[in-house]
This record gives C-alpha cells, structure tokens and sequence, in this order.
C-alpha cells in the first residue's frame, strides 16, 4: 500500500546517502555497523524510515525519540537521527516528519461499528420534535421505503417521549398504523414502537416484563409504545432480522465509511463492543477479514443474549472463539450488560431513584444479568481465553461485577467494566486489586461536569458528583482505557483526549489520557507485547500528527489532524 508521494526521490536517496554513507557498493539487507564495544557487526536495514520528528512513544523508559526505523511491518530501531544512519541502505524510503508528531496508533476498545453505519436503519428523527413533526417524519418514512417489511429508525431522546402530551403509542400509530415500525432512542436502551409491532411480537398489557427489560405502561396499565433495555432489544431482533439486505448494508457502511473514517483520525484497534451474532454481525466481520479488506485490528465482544439459556449460549460462544496471532480479527471478547442506564432509571443503583417512572423492585433499576449469573458465565468461559466486556454504569451495577470477577475470576482474565458514570468511592481501590480495566467515555459533552447537575432530579445531588470519575480511578491504581462508544460519542480521540484532561475535578493528564487510549487499550486487546507503544520489536501501528500534543492547548489539541496513519507497516490514510 506504499503511496508513491511517499517513495524515495532521488532528493532523498541523495539524503540517504548522505547520512548513511552509502555507495554503489551499499548492500541492501545488511550495513557494517559498530556495537559500543568496537566490535563489527551486520545491522539490518529498514525499508522505511521517519527522521527529523517528535517521536512520543509511550514507553517509559525512553518516551521521546526523533527516529523510527521499520523492516517491513517491524519496528528496528527507535532512536535518534544519529543513530538511525545506520540503518538507511539504498533503497529505503525515507519520511521526513519535519518536526510532526508520531506516536502509537489509537485504540477504541469499546464502539459499535456496524450498527452507527449501517444503512440497514432507514430514517433518523429529530432528537427532540413535536407530536405532529414526528407524525410527518415517520408517515415521510413508510412513503418512502414502500416495500420494507419494518420501518426501522433512529434518534429520539427518551425525554422527548416522556413529555408527550399524547401517549407516545397513539402518536406513532397515527403516523404508521398498518406496519410494523421501531424506532431506537439514542442510547440504544429504548425503543418506540407501535401497535403493529408490538401485535407481531406477541406484547400485550398482560405480558410479563423479560429478564433485563421493561414494557412502558401508562398509569392505566396500558401499553404506552416504549419498550426500555432487553424488551426493546428483542423486539429489534425481530425487525432486523426481517430485512433481505441487512448484511450487505452492515458490510458497505463498515467498508465505505467506518473503517476510512476511524483510520482518518488515527485509529487502528477497535473493540465492537455489541456484536450480534444471530443478526449476521459476525460473518460480516468474517466476510471482510476473508477478502483481506481490514486496516484495523479488530476483537469481537460477542453479545450476552440474557433471555438465552445459559447452557446453549456458553456452547455456541465457546465454539466462536477464535484469537489467532496472525490474524486482524479476534473473536475473544465477550459483551455483558449489568444494567441499563440512568436517564431511564434503569442503571443498577444501591439506593432508590428519586424518581418512580416504571415501578421496578424498589425502584433501584434492573440488571440484565445478576451478579450469580455473571460468575456462572466467567467460570465457564475464562478457561477458553474470553475476556469479558462489561456494561455497569449504576453504583450497584459496577458493584456487583466487580464482586462477580472477584468470586469468579481464575486472575488471568483480562476484563472490563464500561462506562462508570456512578462509582461507590468504596469500589475505587477494587479495580487495581482485581485487575480490572476501568473503561471510560468522555468525548461525548454530556460527560462534562456542567451537564452533571442534570442527573440530579434522578439520583439526587451527592450521587451526581464527579460522574465518570476517571481521576479517582487513576490515583486509586485503576488500568484505565479510554473509548467512545460510538455512535453515542464522537470517535474521535483527539476529542476524548482534550476532554479527559480538561473535565476538571475528574480530569487527568495528556500523558494518562494517551496511554489510556494507546497502551493501557492495547493491554485490554491483549496485544500490548506487539503494539501500543513504539518499541523494537513491536509492529509498525503509527500515526503521524500535524503538531506536538503537548504544545497545544485543550482546543487546539481537539483540532488535531492526521496526516498519516500506518497499520502493520503499510499506509492506511494519508492526508
């Protein structure tokens, strides 16, 4: 993938020459270099170098360099300009940095790739509309896609429905009455449907909540359109899983958008942090790893289906498993929800809501999977190299996956828990002692300290202090990775970066926030023997920036851009 505006010009083979003494008789494997000790050897010689850049490296031992060497997808030799003429032979391509920024390409470890691009989802609403806009939106939507068997959106905000003057139900169905339509709140926990669909999955006042959800009722008792968390969740299976082409829509949006785009800012390892293996997700992934179309590394998290007998499930993701050395993609991971959120009073939390909108047992939200149910899932899937990505954002939620991992756990594992927005300071210390990788979002500005008041109506003043508290779990000795749980943030991490470093009191340091997004990710990969940081022997994942990160301001490093981005050694973006 060698871009030929990159290629060695006879300007810079002159420079080459000049700084590695090289001559019509210069060999093109091996150069005669001297070790410290005066004795001669044979030294490799790169195929690319970068010279004359502020190399920030992230390795602790020698953070900054001005020079990288790399043979093929191998990184040779980290150093100075000095140093590195040893390594330059004739037909090395040499990049001049001049004076840019390189450091370790940017990891994401939690986002959802296919879904945020996916054109399988067929109209977006506004995130905030009147009855009648969102009538003529979603009436627009039916006329426009005349042959979908389901009309599935995107977009509202669950305020938005609460508000309605009318029942969220009887405003859908006076748009769509005659066909099934779903639409996903922005968060992904809700989903307003009407009464089609609700008639096609079997849902009717009399039927029981299912494990991890809630079906909206009006203070009637009747059903209101709003199905919260896993009873959303099973109804969009059934859409999804109606529609011909949703695989190949899957594929176009990760092939034409998610993967240019993610290799645009600097990424390259994600994590899909929700990957529906009965919608098709994982033979897409399959599909474009076999077609050798991949220019990032990617590790699965299988989704928990909670509604799924445990015994069937361990069985199917055992047999999933795959983590070969050689290969992109790894299906290594799995994906847990402990709770649900906090803008639905469905986060787990250790004392009530001051609020009671869906009369949950004591009104301290729900969990999808309980913590005994939890240690079931660890004790059986450990032993065959799984690594479990956990959503907790409730105080109690968090609080009972740290004691699952803890019961459970063999000490070896590798897992997460995401998101963190209410952590019992009690549980701070817990992470570093279990280790257990506390995984934060905070490009998104709800995360600010300005819209934390915005809870308080929910959980009350005390508990709507330092939410997402990163700085805590920092000092307390946590292994802290940053992520943006796209789409519901930018994936952007210069955007992540900038605000984790300027969300004061919870805010932590440039140097923090970058290896949380870098190294720390990479060992939440359980690849940071191989990248992570720019070290001998580790693979040429690298990011070129157009200034040094720590010369910038907190606007100016949200500004940031990428002028090249090399996965395994090879261009995957250049500005």
């Amino acid at each position: 993938m060698s871009n030929p505006t990159m290629i060695l010009s006879s300007a810079l083979l002159a420079i080459s020459c000049a700084i590695s003494g090289c001559g019509s008789d210069a060999k093109l494997n091996t150069a005669p270099t001297v070790k410290n000790d005066g004795e001669a050897s044979n030294q490799v010689i790169a195929t690319k170098v970068f010279v004359n850049g502020e190399v920030y490296t992230v390795n602790p031992d020698k953070p900054w360099a001005q020079a990288v060497a790399l043979q093929g997808n191998k990184i040779i030799f980290v150093g100075s300009s000095e140093g590195i003429k040893a390594y330059v032979g004739e037909k090395t391509d040499i990049i001049d940095l001049e004076g840019k920024m390189m450091m370790p390409g940017f990891h994401d470890v939690h986002m959802h790739p296919l879904e945020s691009a996916s054109q399988a989802t067929q109209f977006t609403v506004p995130s905030y509309a009147s009855e009648a806009e969102y009538i003529d939106a979603i009436y627009a939507a039916s006329i426009q896609n005349p042959d979908a068997p389901w009309l599935i959106g995107y977009g509202h905000e669950i305020s938005t429905l609460l508000e309605m003057d009318n029942a969220p139900l009887a405003v859908i169905n006076e748009a769509v009455k005659n066909r099934p339509v779903i639409i996903m709140e922005q968060t992904s926990h809700s989903m307003w449907v009407n009464g089609k669909a609700l008639q096609l999955a079997g849902i009717n006042h009399n039927s029981q909540d299912p494990v991890g959800g809630v079906f909206g009722k009006d203070e009637a008792g009747n059903l209101d359109g709003i199905l919260y968390d896993n009873a959303g969740n099973q109804v969009m299976e059934l859409a999804m899983q109606s529609l011909k082409n949703a695989k190949q829509q899957d594929y176009d949006g990760l092939i034409e958008y998610t993967m240019p785009e993610l290799n645009k800012v600097g990424i390259t390892s994600i994590s899909d942090a929700r990957t529906y293996w009965q919608r098709g997700h994982l033979e897409t992934w399959q599909r474009v790893a076999k077609e050798d179309n991949l220019t990032l590394r990617v590790s699965l998290g299988l989704w928990a289906y909670p509604d799924m007998n445990d015994e069937r499930q361990i069985s199917i993701i055992k047999s999933l498993y795959q983590s070969r050395s050689d290969s992109l993609l790894k299906i290594n991971q799995v994906k847990f929800y402990m709770d649900g959120i906090l803008v639905n009073t469905t986060a787990a939390m250790h004392e009530p809501y001051h609020t009671n909108w869906l009369d949950l047992y004591q009104n301290k939200g729900l969990n999808y999977f309980t913590q005994s149910r939890l240690e079931k899932y660890i004790k059986a899937l450990e032993p065959t190299g799984f690594d479990f990505n956990i959503h907790g954002i409730g105080d109690r939620g968090i609080h009972e996956a740290l004691n699952a991992i803890e019961n459970a756990s063999n000490g070896t594992a590798r897992h997460r828990i995401t998101h963190l927005e209410v952590v019992d300071p009690a549980d701070y210390n817990r992470f570093g002692k279990l280790n257990v990788i506390a995984d934060a979002q905070v490009a998104g500005e709800f995360t600010k300290p300005s819209h934390w008041g915005e809870t308080i109506p929910l959980i009350g003043s005390e508990r709507a202090q330092d939410l997402v508290p990163i700085k805590s779990l920092q000092r307390s000795g946590a292994r802290l990775t940053l992520s943006s749980d796209w789409n519901v943030s930018t994936f952007n991490p210069f955007v992540g970066l900038s605000n984790a470093i300027s969300r004061a009191p919870q805010n932590i340091s440039l140097a923090q926030a970058i290896k949380a997004y870098t190294l720390n990710s990479a060992y939440a990969m359980r690849q940071d023997q191989q990248v992570g940081s720019i070290e001998v022997g580790k693979l040429a994942d690298l990011v070129v920036i157009d200034g040094n990160l720590f010369e910038r301001s907190v606007l100016e490093i949200k500004k940031t851009q990428v002028d090249m981005t090399l996965l395994d050694g090879e261009i995957v973006y250049q500005r």
